[in-house]
């Protein structure tokens, strides 16, 4: 397996497939015995996530007009 100059690596098809990194996952690599091992990482569950989790919660109830509205106070 080649690195390139930028660092990168591809991960085989049948690790990732183990693993169950889709396309745009996050993975991070440890030193474990002077191996080094990659590891999936979980969905952080900080704002970008919690704010993702509501989206389309409100789809159809109100138009983004009657939002901004309602949330200034007009």
């Amino acid at each position: 397996m080649k690195v390139t100059t930028k660092g990168q690596v591809t991960i085989p098809a049948r690790i990732r497939g183990f693993l169950g990194v889709a396309p745009h996952g996050d993975v991070d690599f440890h030193i474990v015995g002077g191996n080094v091992v990659l590891i999936r990482q979980q969905a952080a569950q900080g704002p970008d996530n919690q704010i993702e989790s509501l989206r389309g919660v409100l789809k159809g109830k109100l138009t983004t007009q009657q939002w901004m509205q309602a949330t200034r106070g007009d």
